[in-house]
């Protein structure tokens, strides 16, 4: 058995840059130990998997080390993938359906858009530990369905240095955000707790950052830049209670993932073989 597996990198203009997301489009499903063990190989921060539904998309994303609930990156990667590379070309427009909804990805050039719901955070007190774990007390401290702290300056933001083994241990997926000093905000996205340090580009952190920033700056569009080391720019926009994210994508790889024996790879993980 061969599974297509495309590597792309989300939110960039070329390639080393942005967030890379690999992509595997499938027949039909597998079990989720072996999607789990695919992802894990892989070691990107999200590995998308997608089956043909009607007219529309199965999309589920996995990090090393677990399944989530919504991946903006991996999102925009695999409507990349559909729309110029596998047998999509000329397409416009896609639909998933996720555990987060459908969302629908639109194209235009080499610009493509993801309807996304909004999470607007509101302030809350942090627990106890992330400040620390963080490094840094910041100005705010807000609360969707991640953490964002928000700093004054984009030098605060750059400098920040995280204890990850303590941010681990304290409710660790954080969004540390500030003004930009050549884009409207800037950000960086940590997630230890589920085998991500770093994340380069969060494409979901940004329904919490944009109904946080639009507000505050009176602004429906945005420009964003998450400013981890590889980086990645992103357009935003707030309409009622969706975000609208626009990236581009940089093709890296193409190649196949060879499964000779499904249930024997499951075997060898000490994962369970499904009853036939």
């Amino acid at each position: 058995m061969e599974i297509p597996l495309y590597q792309v990198d989300a939110f960039a203009s070329r390639p080393f840059e942005g967030n890379p997301a690999a992509v595997c489009p499938l027949p039909r499903w597998l079990d989720d130990g072996l999607l789990q063990a695919i992802a894990a190989e892989n070691n990107l921060s999200e590995t998308a998997f997608l089956v043909p539904e009607g007219d529309a998309f199965r999309l589920r994303w996995f990090t090393p080390e677990v399944e989530v609930d919504l991946c903006g990156h991996a999102t925009l990667a695999s409507a990349f993938v559909l729309m110029t590379r596998s047998g999509g070309r000329g397409r416009k427009d896609v639909t998933f359906r996720t555990r987060s909804g459908e969302l629908r990805v639109t194209r235009d050039g080499d610009l493509f858009t993801m309807d996304f719901p909004a999470r607007k955070p509101d302030f809350a007190p942090p627990p106890p530990g992330l400040i620390d774990a963080v490094g840094r007390r910041p100005r705010h401290a807000l609360k969707a369905n991640y953490w964002l702290l928000v700093y004054d300056t984009e030098a605060e933001v750059r400098a920040l240095a995280p204890d990850m083994e303590a941010l681990k241990r304290a409710e660790g997926m954080v969004i540390v955000s500030a003004p930009g000093d050549a884009c409207d905000f800037v950000s960086r996205f940590f997630a230890p707790g589920v085998g991500i340090p770093e994340d380069p580009v969060t494409g979901s952190a940004h329904c919490v950052l944009t109904p946080y920033w639009s507000q505050r700056l009176m602004k429906k569009k945005l420009r964003a830049r998450q400013v981890s080391p590889r980086g990645g720019d992103l357009l935003c926009e707030l309409a009622g209670d969706r975000v609208l994210m626009s990236g581009r994508c940089a093709f890296y790889m193409q190649g196949r993932i060879a499964l000779p024996d499904p249930e024997a790879a499951l075997a060898e993980r000490g994962a369970p073989v499904p009853a036939k």
